[in-house]
């Protein structure tokens, strides 16, 4: 249950306005948290999310407006003014140093008694040990950061800030990467914090998480906020569908997707894959004879917490990464290793993880990346010269569902995260694929955009293409997917069907347990 706050406000944003050159990216803002409560702030990409907590924690100033801590009026020159007041930042991405112990992880740049000269292990260790059993945040002092999980290593995060005088802790996405334990270990510490007195904004796109941990929610749409909703006893008033109509401004559906009845024996093959083995960058095995089928028309959801080989495992099967060993096959066609072309003329389609990096190219426009797959077809070139006139007419008729925003002239460098997606799933849909690859399909995207991917995936299963995605967000593997695969250390560890399917036995599956015979 979420906690009763004191009332009390502890840090609150009152009429404030950020202007860049040509954008109001918050227009009148009105903030407050309060002592004691998670406060959940909600918005799309571009919402003015980021703008409000960078004027919060220093980095930004305000045009317009003013912020107050415990009442007072501040003015925040740097992150170290913010931190002078209480106010720390939990960003995604951890600033640990991987060779360096939980303590002097925590005590780097710092001192428990001003003295900047010697570290002093056992009074570090012994304070972290005293913060941690306090919030109930369970981790090894003495332990080395690159022998945690990253659960773990999250909680150093936030144990940093604490032993500096955290007051309030900025969450931002922290769930992105942890499995369905590590994030209900995450909820009863930032229970633990709140009921201790400190205050928690919690930002994130999982909606139920929302619902589940804080006090009260705030919401921005487009630089202004469009309302705070009290939680607690009047929960059950407010549900994922009414805060994602107020993140977007009309009806939104996130549910589960419809699944066709099928007989999985007499489906038609899709995608095969044989004992498949796939070395990284580095030389290091990443996946461990992988043997998966996936039928025409059914949608297999890839679990895992980052780093356990999805990415390498999309990239070979895609034909983008050689295989190390093993064999794929595309509608019973064999694809040949490290051969992206043959992955295309056998039917494949490839969204990677990495949509600017490898998906799309970021210095030509739309209409030029829709066919960078196809260019060298009739239909788009005359000997070394490219039709223009067919190329934006291909581009018109492939995004006319897509309510892309810009045209078929826009830089696809110039796009959001949202529209990049969208040119890249209509680029890969266009073909009529027989097996679709995608990797990280919503990740980083807003609620409204998540929307209609969410759509487009469940489109291509409809029309009997074979889909595996692959995601780190567990709900949208089970809103989607026919069955789950999980990935733990670049193997298999289960398969269970998506249906009814138990979040603590895949959480387990995530952590490298084996599933019973």
């Amino acid at each position: 249950m979420p906690n009763e706050p004191d009332r009390r406000v502890a840090l609150a944003a009152y009429a404030v306005t950020k202007r860049f050159p040509g954008v109001v990216a918050n227009d009148n803002v009105d903030f407050e948290v309060l002592g004691g409560e998670v406060h959940a702030l909600l918005g799309e990409n571009g919402s003015g999310k980021t703008t409000l907590c960078k004027m919060l924690t220093g980095m930004y100033q305000p045009t317009a407006g003013r912020i107050e801590v415990d009442g007072k009026s501040v003015v925040m020159h740097s992150p170290a003014d913010a931190h002078h007041n209480g106010i720390f930042m939990v960003h995604q991405h951890f600033s640990l140093v991987e060779r360096l112990t939980v303590a002097e992880n925590v005590m780097l740049g710092w001192s428990l008694d001003g003295s900047r000269i010697r570290f002093k292990r056992r009074k570090a260790e012994q304070e972290v040990a005293r913060l941690a059993e306090q919030y109930e945040m369970p981790v090894d002092a003495g332990k080395m950061i690159g022998d945690l999980s990253i659960g773990e290593r999250q909680r150093v995060e936030i144990l940093k800030a604490l032993c500096r005088g955290a007051r309030v802790l900025i969450l931002d996405e922290p769930t992105t990467v942890l499995t369905p334990q590590e994030a209900e270990r995450l909820f009863a510490s930032v229970r633990g914090l709140a009921k201790a007195g400190n205050s928690v904004i919690f930002i994130s796109h999982k909606l139920h998480e929302v619902l589940a941990v804080s006090d009260r929610v705030s919401v921005l749409r487009r630089g202004v906020m469009t309302g705070t909703v009290e939680l607690g006893d009047h929960a059950a008033a407010v549900d994922r569908k009414e805060l994602a109509r107020m993140m977007v401004g009309r009806e939104i559906e996130l549910g589960r997707r419809q699944r066709a009845a099928r007989a999985q024996e007499a489906a038609t093959a899709g995608l095969e894959i044989k004992e498949l083995v796939v070395h990284n960058d580095l030389g290091t095995l990443a996946v461990d004879r992988i043997n998966l089928n996936v039928a025409a028309g059914e949608v297999l959801g890839v679990a895992g917490v980052a780093g356990n080989g999805q990415r390498e495992f999309a990239e070979a099967i895609a034909g983008v990464r050689p295989r190390s060993g093993g064999e794929v096959f595309v509608g019973g066609t064999p694809v040949r290793s490290g051969r992206p072309l043959a992955a295309l003329a056998a039917g494949m389609a490839f969204v990677p993880e990495d949509r600017m990096g490898i998906g799309l190219a970021s210095g030509i426009d739309v209409a030029e990346n829709l066919v960078l797959k196809s260019f060298r077809t009739g239909a788009f070139s005359r000997g070394p010269l490219i039709r223009r006139g067919r190329v934006v007419d291909n581009a018109n008729t492939l995004l006319s569902g897509y309510e892309l925003r810009g045209g078929p002239s826009s830089l696809v460098g110039q796009l959001s995260g949202g529209n990049a997606q969208k040119v890249l799933l209509a680029r890969e849909m266009a073909s009529q694929p027989k097996v679709l690859v995608i990797a990280a399909p919503t990740r980083g995207l807003d609620v409204g955009v998540t929307e209609t991917v969410r759509k487009l995936i469940a489109e291509a299963a409809d029309s009997g293409t074979a889909v595996v995605m692959i995601s780190e967000d567990l709900d949208e593997v089970l809103d989607l997917a026919d069955r789950v695969a999980v990935m733990s250390g670049g193997r298999i560890t289960g398969i269970v069907d998506a249906e009814g399917a138990d979040v603590e036995e895949i959480g387990l599956l995530m952590m490298g347990q084996e599933q019973a015979a």
